[in-house]
Protein backbone atom coordinates (compact mmCIF):
# COMPACT_ATOMS: atom_id res chain seq x y z
CA UNK A 1 0.00 0.00 0.00
CA UNK A 2 1.39 3.39 -0.59
CA UNK A 3 -0.24 6.98 0.38
CA UNK A 4 -1.65 9.66 -2.16
CA UNK A 5 0.55 12.73 -1.77
CA UNK A 6 0.51 13.48 1.80
CA UNK A 7 -2.66 12.06 2.63
CA UNK A 8 -4.03 9.58 4.73
CA UNK A 9 -5.47 7.36 1.75
CA UNK A 10 -3.48 4.40 0.71
CA UNK A 11 -4.03 2.82 -2.19
CA UNK A 12 -2.84 -1.01 -3.70
CA UNK A 13 -0.10 -1.29 -6.20
CA UNK A 14 -3.11 -2.06 -8.29
CA UNK A 15 -6.74 -1.31 -8.89
CA UNK A 16 -9.53 -1.25 -11.03
CA UNK A 17 -10.24 1.38 -13.82
CA UNK A 18 -14.30 1.31 -14.33
CA UNK A 19 -14.92 2.71 -17.85
CA UNK A 20 -15.75 -0.37 -19.61
CA UNK A 21 -18.18 -1.03 -17.02
CA UNK A 22 -20.03 1.81 -18.05
CA UNK A 23 -20.26 0.24 -22.06
CA UNK A 24 -16.87 1.11 -23.50
CA UNK A 25 -15.88 0.41 -25.93
CA UNK A 26 -19.07 -2.30 -26.20
CA UNK A 27 -21.75 -2.24 -24.82
CA UNK A 28 -22.27 -4.08 -21.70
CA UNK A 29 -25.44 -5.48 -19.30
CA UNK A 30 -26.01 -5.46 -16.12
CA UNK A 31 -25.49 -8.92 -14.87
CA UNK A 32 -22.12 -9.08 -16.62
CA UNK A 33 -20.52 -5.30 -14.78
CA UNK A 34 -21.52 -6.62 -11.43
CA UNK A 35 -20.26 -10.18 -11.72
CA UNK A 36 -16.61 -8.69 -12.86
CA UNK A 37 -17.12 -6.38 -10.00
CA UNK A 38 -17.85 -9.43 -7.58
CA UNK A 39 -14.76 -11.31 -8.97
CA UNK A 40 -12.42 -8.48 -8.62
CA UNK A 41 -13.24 -7.68 -4.82
CA UNK A 42 -13.26 -12.02 -4.44
CA UNK A 43 -9.64 -11.72 -6.30
CA UNK A 44 -8.51 -8.98 -3.90
CA UNK A 45 -9.20 -5.68 -5.74
CA UNK A 46 -9.82 -3.01 -3.20
CA UNK A 47 -8.87 0.16 -5.43
CA UNK A 48 -11.98 1.24 -7.33
CA UNK A 49 -12.08 4.23 -9.86
CA UNK A 50 -15.29 5.68 -11.64
CA UNK A 51 -16.42 9.26 -12.88
CA UNK A 52 -20.06 10.08 -13.74
CA UNK A 53 -19.26 10.20 -17.98
CA UNK A 54 -18.29 6.76 -17.11
CA UNK A 55 -21.47 5.19 -19.07
CA UNK A 56 -23.20 8.49 -18.23
CA UNK A 57 -23.84 7.12 -14.82
CA UNK A 58 -23.61 3.05 -15.26
CA UNK A 59 -20.34 2.51 -14.11
CA UNK A 60 -20.92 4.41 -10.25
CA UNK A 61 -24.63 2.52 -9.89
CA UNK A 62 -22.55 -0.69 -10.69
CA UNK A 63 -20.35 -0.65 -8.67
CA UNK A 64 -22.44 0.53 -6.17
CA UNK A 65 -24.21 -3.12 -6.57
CA UNK A 66 -20.77 -4.70 -5.09
CA UNK A 67 -19.62 -2.51 -2.92
CA UNK A 68 -22.66 -1.52 -0.96
CA UNK A 69 -22.83 -4.83 0.33
CA UNK A 70 -18.96 -4.62 1.54
CA UNK A 71 -17.24 -2.61 4.88
CA UNK A 72 -16.50 0.73 3.41
CA UNK A 73 -13.14 1.11 5.53
CA UNK A 74 -12.12 -2.00 2.98
CA UNK A 75 -11.68 -0.25 -0.05
CA UNK A 76 -10.83 2.62 -1.99
CA UNK A 77 -12.74 4.97 -4.04
CA UNK A 78 -12.57 7.63 -6.60
CA UNK A 79 -14.62 9.62 -8.96
CA UNK A 80 -14.16 12.78 -10.41
CA UNK A 81 -15.96 15.77 -11.11
CA UNK A 82 -16.36 18.69 -14.06
CA UNK A 83 -19.15 17.14 -16.21
CA UNK A 84 -22.63 17.03 -14.87
CA UNK A 85 -25.31 15.03 -16.60
CA UNK A 86 -28.48 16.56 -17.79
CA UNK A 87 -31.61 15.23 -18.98
CA UNK A 88 -31.97 13.75 -22.46
CA UNK A 89 -29.88 11.79 -24.78
CA UNK A 90 -27.14 12.32 -27.04
CA UNK A 91 -25.34 10.72 -29.44
CA UNK A 92 -22.01 12.17 -29.05
CA UNK A 93 -20.39 9.85 -26.61
CA UNK A 94 -17.73 6.63 -26.81
CA UNK A 95 -19.90 4.54 -24.45
CA UNK A 96 -22.74 2.06 -25.31
CA UNK A 97 -26.18 1.69 -23.94
CA UNK A 98 -26.43 4.39 -21.36
CA UNK A 99 -28.96 6.41 -19.77
CA UNK A 100 -31.08 9.00 -21.25
CA UNK A 101 -28.45 11.60 -19.84
CA UNK A 102 -25.54 13.95 -21.76
CA UNK A 103 -22.83 14.96 -19.67
CA UNK A 104 -22.01 18.79 -20.00
CA UNK A 105 -18.66 20.40 -18.92
CA UNK A 106 -18.64 22.44 -16.02
CA UNK A 107 -16.22 23.20 -13.64
CA UNK A 108 -17.78 26.02 -11.50
CA UNK A 109 -18.53 25.59 -7.67
CA UNK A 110 -21.92 24.79 -8.05
CA UNK A 111 -21.44 22.39 -10.99
CA UNK A 112 -18.52 20.62 -8.40
CA UNK A 113 -20.89 20.56 -6.22
CA UNK A 114 -23.85 18.88 -8.18
CA UNK A 115 -21.55 16.44 -9.31
CA UNK A 116 -20.16 15.33 -5.77
CA UNK A 117 -24.06 15.08 -4.82
CA UNK A 118 -25.00 13.13 -7.40
CA UNK A 119 -22.43 10.64 -7.56
CA UNK A 120 -22.79 10.08 -4.26
CA UNK A 121 -26.16 9.43 -4.55
CA UNK A 122 -25.34 6.86 -7.54
CA UNK A 123 -22.38 5.43 -5.50
CA UNK A 124 -24.79 5.00 -1.79
CA UNK A 125 -22.18 6.18 -0.01
CA UNK A 126 -21.41 9.59 1.70
CA UNK A 127 -17.84 9.62 1.94
CA UNK A 128 -15.52 9.54 -1.54
CA UNK A 129 -11.57 8.79 -0.87
CA UNK A 130 -9.98 10.24 -3.94
CA UNK A 131 -11.88 13.12 -5.95
CA UNK A 132 -10.35 14.08 -9.13
CA UNK A 133 -10.97 17.16 -11.78
CA UNK A 134 -11.49 15.12 -14.99
CA UNK A 135 -9.95 16.40 -18.33
CA UNK A 136 -10.04 19.96 -17.35
CA UNK A 137 -8.05 20.47 -21.05
CA UNK A 138 -9.77 23.73 -21.66
CA UNK A 139 -10.86 24.92 -18.78
CA UNK A 140 -7.35 25.14 -16.66
CA UNK A 141 -8.09 28.49 -15.00
CA UNK A 142 -11.78 27.65 -14.05
CA UNK A 143 -10.99 24.18 -12.57
CA UNK A 144 -7.93 26.24 -10.35
CA UNK A 145 -10.19 29.19 -9.84
CA UNK A 146 -13.28 27.34 -8.50
CA UNK A 147 -13.28 23.60 -8.87
CA UNK A 148 -9.99 23.07 -6.47
CA UNK A 149 -10.97 25.51 -3.68
CA UNK A 150 -14.78 23.31 -3.27
CA UNK A 151 -12.27 20.20 -3.50
CA UNK A 152 -9.78 21.93 -0.70
CA UNK A 153 -12.59 22.48 1.87
CA UNK A 154 -14.00 19.59 1.73
CA UNK A 155 -10.99 17.61 1.94
CA UNK A 156 -10.05 20.16 5.26
CA UNK A 157 -13.17 18.77 6.54
CA UNK A 158 -12.82 15.76 6.06
CA UNK A 159 -15.56 14.74 3.77
CA UNK A 160 -13.26 13.57 0.99
CA UNK A 161 -9.72 12.20 1.83
CA UNK A 162 -7.67 13.02 -1.60
CA UNK A 163 -7.68 15.37 -4.46
CA UNK A 164 -6.25 15.39 -7.95
CA UNK A 165 -6.50 16.23 -11.38
CA UNK A 166 -7.50 13.33 -13.98
CA UNK A 167 -5.84 13.87 -17.88
CA UNK A 168 -4.34 12.42 -20.93
CA UNK A 169 -1.05 14.87 -20.91
CA UNK A 170 1.44 15.67 -18.49
CA UNK A 171 2.42 19.34 -19.24
CA UNK A 172 -0.66 20.63 -17.74
CA UNK A 173 -1.06 18.22 -14.70
CA UNK A 174 2.24 19.53 -14.52
CA UNK A 175 1.23 22.89 -14.04
CA UNK A 176 -1.85 22.40 -11.89
CA UNK A 177 1.13 20.51 -9.40
CA UNK A 178 2.98 23.78 -9.12
CA UNK A 179 0.07 26.05 -8.76
CA UNK A 180 -2.22 24.11 -6.03
CA UNK A 181 -1.73 21.43 -3.21
CA UNK A 182 -2.99 18.44 -4.73
CA UNK A 183 -2.18 14.98 -3.53
CA UNK A 184 -2.65 13.05 -6.70
CA UNK A 185 -2.75 13.17 -10.76
CA UNK A 186 -4.30 10.12 -13.12
CA UNK A 187 -2.04 10.31 -15.48
CA UNK A 188 -3.46 8.28 -18.72
CA UNK A 189 -1.10 7.39 -21.41
CA UNK A 190 1.83 9.38 -20.55
CA UNK A 191 4.20 6.84 -18.54
CA UNK A 192 4.06 3.33 -20.29
CA UNK A 193 6.75 1.13 -22.02
CA UNK A 194 5.62 3.30 -25.08
CA UNK A 195 5.66 6.81 -24.25
CA UNK A 196 7.90 8.16 -20.80
CA UNK A 197 7.35 11.42 -22.15
CA UNK A 198 6.22 12.90 -18.46
CA UNK A 199 9.80 12.06 -17.26
CA UNK A 200 10.32 15.43 -19.07
CA UNK A 201 7.97 17.42 -16.45
CA UNK A 202 5.42 15.78 -14.68
CA UNK A 203 7.16 13.16 -12.45
CA UNK A 204 10.15 15.41 -11.40
CA UNK A 205 7.93 17.85 -10.03
CA UNK A 206 5.50 14.85 -8.04
CA UNK A 207 8.35 14.03 -6.13
CA UNK A 208 9.78 17.36 -5.66
CA UNK A 209 6.23 18.42 -3.69
CA UNK A 210 5.62 15.02 -2.63
CA UNK A 211 2.36 14.06 -4.80
CA UNK A 212 1.92 10.61 -6.54
CA UNK A 213 0.53 9.11 -9.96
CA UNK A 214 -2.23 7.11 -10.35
CA UNK A 215 -1.13 5.28 -13.89
CA UNK A 216 -4.42 4.87 -16.21
CA UNK A 217 -3.80 3.80 -19.81
CA UNK A 218 -0.78 1.08 -19.45
CA UNK A 219 -1.54 -0.04 -22.92
CA UNK A 220 -2.15 3.20 -24.66
CA UNK A 221 -5.31 2.79 -26.02
CA UNK A 222 -4.65 -1.22 -27.45
CA UNK A 223 -1.49 -0.99 -28.84
CA UNK A 224 0.67 -2.31 -26.00
CA UNK A 225 -1.76 -4.95 -25.74
CA UNK A 226 -2.32 -6.00 -29.39
CA UNK A 227 0.58 -4.24 -31.56
CA UNK A 228 0.04 -4.91 -34.77
CA UNK A 229 -1.03 -2.37 -38.22
CA UNK A 230 -4.23 -0.54 -37.41
CA UNK A 231 -4.05 -0.51 -33.49
CA UNK A 232 -4.90 1.90 -32.02
CA UNK A 233 -3.04 4.86 -29.89
CA UNK A 234 -4.67 7.61 -28.19
CA UNK A 235 -8.23 6.29 -29.34
CA UNK A 236 -7.11 6.23 -32.89
CA UNK A 237 -5.15 4.30 -35.29
CA UNK A 238 -1.05 3.87 -34.72
CA UNK A 239 1.31 5.40 -36.91
CA UNK A 240 3.56 2.99 -38.66
CA UNK A 241 6.76 3.75 -36.52
CA UNK A 242 4.87 3.30 -33.05
CA UNK A 243 4.23 0.18 -34.29
CA UNK A 244 7.07 -1.06 -35.00
CA UNK A 245 8.32 0.15 -31.76
CA UNK A 246 5.57 -1.57 -29.78
CA UNK A 247 6.13 -5.11 -31.84
CA UNK A 248 9.69 -3.96 -31.01
CA UNK A 249 9.20 -3.97 -27.23
CA UNK A 250 7.11 -7.18 -27.55
CA UNK A 251 10.02 -9.10 -29.07
CA UNK A 252 12.20 -8.64 -26.15
CA UNK A 253 9.56 -9.07 -23.91
CA UNK A 254 8.74 -12.75 -26.21
CA UNK A 255 12.48 -13.34 -25.70
CA UNK A 256 12.26 -13.61 -21.86
CA UNK A 257 9.01 -15.35 -22.07
CA UNK A 258 7.33 -12.30 -20.68
CA UNK A 259 3.54 -11.36 -22.03
CA UNK A 260 3.92 -7.78 -23.58
CA UNK A 261 0.86 -6.87 -20.82
CA UNK A 262 1.94 -7.86 -17.86
CA UNK A 263 5.19 -5.82 -18.32
CA UNK A 264 2.93 -2.85 -19.60
CA UNK A 265 1.28 -3.45 -15.98
CA UNK A 266 4.74 -3.92 -14.06
CA UNK A 267 6.45 -1.01 -15.51
CA UNK A 268 4.98 2.66 -14.17
CA UNK A 269 4.91 1.06 -10.38
CA UNK A 270 9.14 1.12 -10.41
CA UNK A 271 8.69 5.49 -10.18
CA UNK A 272 8.83 6.57 -6.74
CA UNK A 273 6.06 8.93 -7.94
CA UNK A 274 3.82 6.16 -8.78
CA UNK A 275 1.60 5.00 -6.07
CA UNK A 276 -0.96 2.44 -7.98
CA UNK A 277 -2.36 1.58 -11.82
CA UNK A 278 -5.20 1.00 -12.98
CA UNK A 279 -6.35 -1.43 -15.07
CA UNK A 280 -9.98 -1.53 -16.76
CA UNK A 281 -12.00 -5.03 -17.07
CA UNK A 282 -15.25 -5.75 -18.50
CA UNK A 283 -15.31 -9.51 -17.50
CA UNK A 284 -14.86 -11.74 -14.23
CA UNK A 285 -11.72 -13.42 -16.90
CA UNK A 286 -10.62 -10.33 -17.49
CA UNK A 287 -10.33 -9.44 -14.23
CA UNK A 288 -8.73 -12.97 -13.36
CA UNK A 289 -6.18 -12.29 -16.70
CA UNK A 290 -4.66 -8.42 -15.15
CA UNK A 291 -4.18 -10.45 -11.45
CA UNK A 292 -2.77 -12.93 -12.98
CA UNK A 293 -0.56 -10.45 -15.55
CA UNK A 294 0.50 -8.47 -12.35
CA UNK A 295 2.00 -11.28 -10.31
CA UNK A 296 3.79 -12.37 -13.18
CA UNK A 297 7.29 -12.77 -12.93
CA UNK A 298 9.71 -10.60 -14.89
CA UNK A 299 13.74 -10.78 -14.70
CA UNK A 300 15.54 -7.65 -14.50
CA UNK A 301 17.29 -8.43 -17.08
CA UNK A 302 14.14 -7.64 -19.23
CA UNK A 303 14.22 -4.37 -18.40
CA UNK A 304 17.97 -4.07 -18.79
CA UNK A 305 17.29 -5.04 -22.56
CA UNK A 306 15.14 -2.88 -23.51
CA UNK A 307 17.38 0.01 -22.32
CA UNK A 308 20.17 -1.54 -24.47
CA UNK A 309 18.05 -1.30 -27.68
CA UNK A 310 16.73 1.86 -27.13
CA UNK A 311 13.29 0.85 -26.37
CA UNK A 312 13.07 2.45 -22.62
CA UNK A 313 15.04 5.99 -21.75
CA UNK A 314 17.35 5.77 -19.84
CA UNK A 315 16.39 7.62 -16.61
CA UNK A 316 13.14 5.83 -17.00
CA UNK A 317 13.90 3.92 -13.38
CA UNK A 318 13.68 -0.15 -12.97
CA UNK A 319 14.42 -2.87 -10.59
Amino acid sequence: MRKLGRSDVEVPRLGMGTAPLGGWPQALDDDTAIATVRRAWELGVRYFDTAPLYGHGNSETRLAAVLGDEPREHFVLSTKVGRVLDPGATDETLFKDVPPLTPVFDFSRAGVERSLRESRERLGFDRIDVVLIHDPDDHHEQALAESFPVLDALRASGEIGAIGVGMNFSEPLARFATEAAFDCFLLAGRYTLLDQSSLDDLLPVCVERGMSIIAAGVYNSGILADPKPGANYNYTAAAPELVDRALAIKEVCDSFEVPLRAAAMRFPTFHPAVATVIVGARSPAEVEDNAALFSHEIPDELWTALRDRDLLRPDAPTP
